[in-house]
């Protein structure tokens, strides 16, 4: 039986370099900013040239309805993925399934770029747009789970909000140059010109990136926590049934050990993770996916203006984002959660006066405001608080779960219940309350929690 061999396998795991280190930390950005870049492509061409190109019969308002839905499509299969991948990686390793998840990924967003349009093929460029937002989906479900668990069991505890903080900053970094390919396409082209062939080349272009993410992921090593799983053989996680029969035959320390993750009753971490999701997840869609199309839509300011926020916005986070970490080991997770919320609610309103008010400064200043409070500083605290809520046994999925359903009731939902309460009321406050209501969740989730700060990572059980 397997148990004879555990404790060998596990006192001595692979020793992990500082280049290792920084190895898995490059590869999760990358990794991670290659998602938000594909997925910010798309909320981007969905908000400014899909509803022309794809959805063409209809009024403006129904088509960015239905463009919006399109883009929601493929939090459904990130739903099917974080379940298959997320699994796959609890139980073979978080690596390699990382291979997996960059070519998916990379590969549906290539072809976006060449897909027909509906006046060359009808209604099958719509039904190919689905498909490929489907299959981009489905490895985009695992990614960010997979790198943030890989960087937060990489990571020393000291450090590890900081560290972790690099994912997020890899969807920072996804977003700026997303963001910064359409300023510069909306910039230097006409309308005939981005309508006709413009809107194609980012996404031909992630070809280069996904090349260079795969290259990169060749020479990770796996994660040290991973190895160091008690009730991990031979780089495979025991099933249940094998686990409790080296329950029975252990000695007490290690069978109370293996007991702790595969006997605890599961929920009340994933609950509470899902909570602290909603607000970044939520808030998230509303700032970088519908304001974008609204601005342009009701407003009479420039075209580039609401990318061009974004891009600041951005640029800013590169800032946010690792200061929030460094807070986060300072201070805790759930001081800085409950500071970042509270004050999210309370510019709400201000951020949407600011942004409706006809201006550029504006608009910019609201965009910025925005995204740095209440997307980017709050996915500062969620890479790492979410690995820290879960055991190491079934972390991954977990994690992938809690962030993907998250993202089906909060990011994908979000913009299209926005678009038709802007509709019906033909007012703004419906965003600012939506704003509102996504970070009290998480507000009373991050009172409810635990603080997670330091916890081992190799326990087997979450943390409530």
């Amino acid at each position: 039986m397997k148990d004879s061999v555990i404790a060998a396998q596990q006192t001595h795991p692979a020793d992990r370099t500082a280049g290792d280190l920084a190895r898995a930390a490059v590869s999760g950005w990358l990794g991670t900013a290659m998602e938000f870049m594909d997925f910010q492509l798309y909320s981007l061409a969905a908000a400014i040239v899909f509803n022309k190109i794809f959805f063409p019969d209809v009024s403006p308002a129904i088509g960015l309805i239905a463009a919006m839905a399109t883009y929601g499509v493929g939090y459904v299969a990130r739903l099917a993925g974080a379940v298959y991948f997320g699994r796959m990686g609890d139980r073979i390793g978080r690596k390699k399934v990382l291979y997996l998840t960059i070519l998916l990924m990379g590969a549906s967003t290539t072809l976006i770029g060449a897909l027909p349009t509906y006046a060359a093929v009808g209604i099958l460029a719509p039904v190919l747009l689905v498909v490929l937002r489907l299959i981009q989906g489905f490895g985009a479900g695992a990614e960010i789970a997979g790198a943030t668990v890989l960087l937060a069991e990489y990571a020393p505890a000291k450090r590890r909000g900081l560290i972790s903080s690099l994912v997020s900053l890899g969807t920072n970094s996804g977003t700026l140059a997303a963001s910064g390919l359409w300023a510069v396409l909306l910039g230097v082209l006409s309308e005939d010109q981005l309508l006709s062939w413009g809107w194609r080349l980012p996404f031909l272009l992630s070809f280069v990136l996904m090349v260079f993410a795969f290259w990169l992921r060749r020479g990770l090593k796996e994660s040290p926590v991973f190895e160091e799983r008690a009730d991990v053989v031979d780089g495979v996680a025991l099933a249940k049934d094998e686990v409790e029969s080296v329950i029975a035959r252990a000695d007490e320390a290690e069978g109370s050990v293996l007991a702790a993750g595969i006997r605890q009753r599961k929920g009340k971490a994933f609950f509470l993770a899902l909570g602290l999701r909603f607000g970044q997840a939520g808030n998230s869609g509303l700032v970088q996916t519908f304001l974008v199309g609204y601005i342009a839509t009701n407003l009479a300011v420039g075209r580039s203006v609401p990318t061009d926020a974004i891009v600041y916005g951005s640029l800013l986070g590169f800032a946010t984002v690792p200061l929030v970490g460094l807070l986060g080991d300072r201070f805790g997770r759930r001081a800085l959660y409950l500071t970042l919320t509270a004050l999210t609610v309370v510019i709400a309103f201000p951020v949407m006066l600011l942004i409706t008010s006809g201006s550029t400064p504006g608009v910019m200043l609201g965009m910025v405001l925005g995204l740095n409070v209440g997307v980017l500083g709050l996915f500062s605290l969620e890479s790492v608080t979410m690995a820290e809520l879960f055991g190491a046994r079934t972390r991954f999925t977990q994690l992938a779960l809690a962030k993907e359903i998250g993202g089906i009731l909060a990011t994908a939902i979000g913009p299209v219940l926005a678009a038709g309460l802007t509709a019906v009321t033909g007012s703004w406050w419906p965003i600012a309350a939506m704003l509102i209501v996504y970070s009290l969740i998480t507000f009373v989730s991050a009172l409810l929690a635990p603080e997670t700060r330091g916890r081992d990572l190799v326990r087997l059980e979450d943390a409530v």
